[in-house]
C-alpha cells in the first residue's frame, strides 16, 4: 500500500480508514469513485475532505476527484462538477464544422411498426447534427474525436477545471451498442439507472418517486352528496403545529378506494382547550351519505410527536373508547404503517394512553403509490371534490411535498424521504387517516349499504 521510488511515493489508502487518510502529506492527490465512499470515514467525517487536508502544506498541490455518478442530490461528483467550469468535449460536424457534445437525445434509430409491437433497429443508430440536421455515422466518430476540443460551460475564476464524457465517445463501444443495451434496461428501473449512470455518465434523479400536484387537482370531481355511496367507513388524521391543528376526513370503500371529505386548519393554540374542543367538535359533526344516511368519523390518529405531547395525550385519554388514539411517526423502511400500541403516561394522570407508532415510509410510499391510479373503480383510487373548500391548489401541493430518494450512507443506498417544499401538513394528514384505517380494520362486507 506504500511504494517509495526516486523523488516521490505511492500511497493506497481505504476511504473507510481514517488511519491510512491522516499518515502523510500529499502533494498529488487522486479519489476515484468517490460516489462510492461512505458518508465516514469511522467517526471523523468526510474522506474526501479529510484526505485534502493531508495536501495542505503543498503550494503546488493537485487534487483529482474522479466517479461514475450515482443519485443526483446524494452524489459526490456532482457538487464538485456544480462547483467546477463545467468542461464538455465539443466535436465539429463532419457536414458544417459545428463544435456540439455528442448527447444522448440527438442519437437516433429506425423502427418498423406501430405503437408497442414495433421493432427497434440498433443497427441504424447514428447522431443528428444540432446544427445542420444532417447524419453522423459511427464511421465519423474517430475523426470527430480527433478533432475535439474542451469547452468550458460555467467559466469563472477561482473553479475548478471539471470534465465530463459519456460512452458516446467511446472508441471501445458503438452507438448500435448503447442502444442495445438501452433498450435492455428501459423496462426495469434499475438496469435503466444503472445504464444511465454508466453510459451516459448522468446522476439518476428519482421521477417515479414524486407526484405532480397539478395533475392531482385536475380530478377533482362533482360528489353526489357529502359522502358517496362507496365511502363505507370515515377516518380522519390530524397534524399538530405549534399555532394550529390541520384535519383531513377521509371516507373509505372497498379496496381502500378513498374519497377526500373534508380538510380544515383550526387555527390556535394547541395549548388551550378551545383549541381541542373545535377539533371534537369536528370529529363528532355528521356527513350525510348518498344513500340518506349519516355517518360520523369512526377513527382518528392525531400526531404526538411534536411539542404537544401532554395536551395530546390529554385530549386522547377521554376519547379512545370512540376511535381517537395518539400517534407518533417512525422513519425507516420496513416498520409496520401501525405497530401494536404501547401505553404512556403524562402529567400527573395515571390513566395510561395508547400510543401507536407509524411507520410514516411505507405509509407515505402507499400514499403515493395510489395518488398515480387512475382507472375508476381500481384499489386504491383517490377522489377529491371539486369545490370543496379545504382542497384547493395548496391542498394538493402539501400532499405532494415529498418525494422518495437514494441515499448514500456509509457506502449503502438508503431510501428516504425528502421534503422539496417547506408544508407538508396534508400529506401528514392523510397518513394518519389511513393509519386510523389500519388500526380499524374494517370488514367491508359488514358495511355494505342495506338495500330499501
Amino acid at each position: 500500500l506504500h511504494k517509495r521510488f526516486p523523488g516521490g511515493h505511492v500511497t493506497m489508502a481505504g476511504a473507510n480508514s481514517p488511519a491510512s487518510l491522516a499518515q502523510r502529506p500529499i502533494r498529488v492527490l487522486a479519489c476515484d469513485e468517490v460516489d462510492r465512499y461512505p458518508a465516514t470515514a469511522g467517526t471523523e467525517g468526510d474522506p474526501v475532505a479529510l484526505a485534502v487536508k493531508r495536501t495542505a502544506t503543498f503550494h503546488d498541490r493537485t487534487v483529482l476527484l474522479t466517479s461514475t455518478p450515482t443519485v443526483r442530490g446524494a452524489s459526490r461528483i456532482e457538487a464538485a462538477w456544480e462547483q467546477s467550469d463545467q468542461r464538455r468535449y465539443r466535436v465539429p460536424c463532419p457536414h458544417c464544422a459545428h463544435l456540439q457534445v455528442l448527447a444522448w437525445g440527438n442519437l437516433r434509430w429506425s423502427t418498423v411498426g406501430e405503437g408497442d409491437d414495433k421493432e427497434h433497429l440498433p443497427a441504424t443508430a447514428h447522431m443528428v447534427c444540432t446544427e445542420c440536421g444532417a447524419e453522423i455515422v459511427e464511421a465519423d466518430k474517430p475523426a470527430m474525436c480527433e478533432a475535439g476540443e474542451w469547452v468550458a460551460e460555467a467559466p469563472g475564476a477561482g473553479a475548478a477545471a471539471g470534465f465530463h464524457v459519456s460512452e458516446l465517445y467511446s472508441p471501445w463501444r458503438t452507438w448500435a451498442d448503447i442502444v442495445r443495451e438501452f433498450l435492455a434496461a428501459r423496462a426495469d428501473t434499475e438496469l435503466l439507472k444503472t445504464w444511465t449512470n454508466t453510459v451516459l455518465g448522468e446522476c439518476w434523479e428519482d421521477q417515479g418517486e414524486s407526484v405532480e400536484p397539478e395533475g392531482l387537482a385536475a380530478r377533482r370531481e362533482q360528489y353526489p352528496a357529502a359522502v358517496p355511496l362507496g365511502g363505507r367507513v370515515l377516518t380522519a388524521g390530524v397534524d399538530v403545529q405549534d399555532d394550529r391543528l390541520e384535519l383531513e376526513v377521509v371516507a373509505w370503500g372497498p379496496g381502500e378506494e378513498s374519497w377526500g371529505i373534508e380538510y380544515r386548519v383550526i387555527y390556535g393554540d394547541p395549548a388551550a382547550a378551545a383549541t381541542w374542543q373545535r377539533l371534537d367538535d369536528a370529529l363528532t359533526a355528521q356527513h350525510q351519505r348518498e344513500d340518506g344516511t349519516h355517518v360520523s368519523v369512526a377513527g382518528c390518529c392525531v400526531d404526538s410527536g411534536g411539542h404537544h405531547t401532554s395536551a395530546v395525550y390529554d385530549f386522547v385519554r377521554q376519547r379512545q373508547a370512540r376511535g381517537v388514539w395518539a400517534v407518533k411517526g417512525m422513519a425507516g423502511a420496513g416498520r409496520p404503517i401501525v405497530s401494536s400500541p404501547m401505553r404512556r403516561r403524562s402529567g400527573k394522570n395515571r390513566r395510561p394512553v395508547e400510543l401507536f407508532l407509524v411507520g410514516v415510509d411505507d405509509a407515505k410510499g402507499l400514499v403515493h403509490s395510489r395518488l398515480r391510479v387512475i382507472e375508476r373503480g381500481a384499489p386504491g383510487l383517490c377522489h377529491w371534490p371539486a369545490g370543496a373548500e379545504g382542497f384547493d391548489e395548496e391542498y394538493f401541493a402539501q400532499l405532494t411535498a415529498e418525494k422518495r430518494v437514494t441515499r448514500y450512507v456509509k457506502g449503502f443506498p438508503r431510501r428516504e424521504w425528502v421534503q422539496v417544499r417547506r408544508r407538508n401538513e396534508a400529506l401528514d394528514c392523510r397518513v394518519y387517516a389511513l393509519a386510523a384505517l389500519y388500526i380499524l380494520r374494517p370488514v367491508w362486507d359488514a358495511l355494505a349499504p342495506q338495500e330499501a
